[in-house]
This record gives C-alpha cells, structure tokens and sequence, in this order.
C-alpha cells in the first residue's frame, strides 16, 4: 500500500514536476556527453545536467515527505550540500589533470624530435 494515496493533487503535481524536470535536465547532460567531441566540452554538460537534476530531484523528496510526515524534513539538505561542494572539485581536478596531461605529452614530443625536423 502506498503512503502517497492521502497526498493533496497539488503537492503531488509539485513533486512530479521537479521529479520530471530533474530526470530531463539529467538526461540532457548524459547526451552532452555523448555528443561532444573533446574532452572539455564532454565534462562540463554531465556536471551542470547532474548537479541540476539531482538538485531538483531532492527538492522533490524534501517536498514529498514534508507533506507526507507533517513536518519539515531536511535530510536532503545533507545531499545537496555533499553535492555542490564535491561536484566542482570534482571537476576542476578532471580539467587539471587533463591539462597536465595535455602539457606533459606535448614537452616529451618535443625532447623525442632532432632539432633538424622541429623546423621542416
């Protein structure tokens, strides 16, 4: 049996809402990455489309089971709070890494070529 059958057609219009849009905006990332070609383009979609869609999704919960349990529940909070401190970290060190990378190779390319083909 659901706890949901007692819950106002508004509430439940409110939740499907954020739950629906949360769901888009998380797909609308994982296509991003799909269809970008470089690196950096393919990380900046799934962080903006996740970061939103979950936010959007934990919305949703906190509104649901407020409603449900007839007082305020704030667990959610917690998520968020993990998710937009660790979502940018996350992604500064990708781009870091992938930029050190990117430099590293291009300095060992340069020590492995003679002197005479760097200027044909």
């Amino acid at each position: 049996m659901s706890h949901a059958v007692g819950l106002p057609p508004f509430v439940a219009l409110v939740v499907a809402i954020l739950a629906l849009g949360g769901a888009i905006l998380a797909l609308i990332g994982s296509i991003g990455l799909l269809r970008l070609k470089t690196f950096y383009e393919r990380v900046h979609p799934p962080t903006m489309g996740t970061t939103l869609g979950v936010g959007l999704n934990l919305i949703a919960s906190m509104v649901l089971f407020t409603v449900l349990e007839s007082r305020p529940v704030l667990h959610e909070l917690l998520i968020t709070l993990f998710m937009i401190v660790t979502t940018p970290v996350t992604f500064t060190l990708l781009v870091r890494a992938a930029t050190h990378r990117e430099q590293v190779g291009e300095t060992a390319v340069r020590r492995e070529r003679p002197a005479d083909e760097s200027h044909s």
